[in-house]
């Protein structure tokens, strides 16, 4: 789906990148949120409040993600990407949108990695419907990143160059997103036991 909405390809659909991509970023941040809304009003009915314990287990969760990212343990989930027939069927606006819900929920596509699940714990921790929408609103937005990264590619050399890139780049990043978010769990632990 990253290698069909580029600037090229849009063009040649007689449509508008800016468009394709400010739909598909609106459709995962609302979705997100959406979704964070829900499990944060979950967490709110059968959770304590107590925001240091949630803290803490948010953090368990961040490493717990992170380090099963990096065991190599494959999440469970969906096996199906997008419907990229729809590229040919709507206009940009409308399969930008739709892609961008989807990607949003997190649950609908294919599922890479357990920081999808450790997003849905942490807005349940939360324990608030506002924060839990924050949260998966966060993980929307970061999930819209991805379409940007193509905005250069506007002729066909660059796309050769761009889908090459992201192919080799690929084992970097999931490494480097598994080690953070470990990080960054592992620090907030240690720094709730000074």
């Amino acid at each position: 789906m990253l290698s069909s909405i580029h600037p090229l390809g849009e063009r040649a659909r007689q449509n508008r990148w800016t468009v394709t991509v400010m739909a598909f970023s609106v459709g995962a941040l609302l979705s997100g949120a959406a979704v964070g809304l829900v499990l944060g009003a979950t967490g709110s009915a059968v959770l304590p409040e107590s925001s240091e314990v949630a803290l803490t287990a948010t953090a368990v969760v961040a490493l717990a993600a992170g380090s099963l990212d990096l065991a190599g343990v494959r999440a469970p989930g969906s096996a199906r990407q997008v419907n990229e027939t729809w590229i040919g069927a709507f206009r940009g606006w409308v399969y930008g949108g739709g892609f961008g819900l989807e990607l949003g929920l997190g649950f609908l596509t294919y599922v890479v990695t357990w920081a999808v699940y450790a997003m849905y714990l942490s807005a349940v921790l939360t324990a608030s419907p506002w924060a839990g929408a924050l949260v998966g609103a966060t993980f929307g937005l970061g999930r819209s990143a991805s379409v940007i990264a193509a905005g250069f590619v506007d002729r066909p050399s660059r796309l050769t160059s761009f889908n090459r890139a992201l192919a080799k780049a690929g084992p970097v990043v999931r490494t480097a997103s598994a080690v953070t978010i470990a990080v960054l769990g592992s620090g907030v632990i240690v720094g709730g036991l000074l």
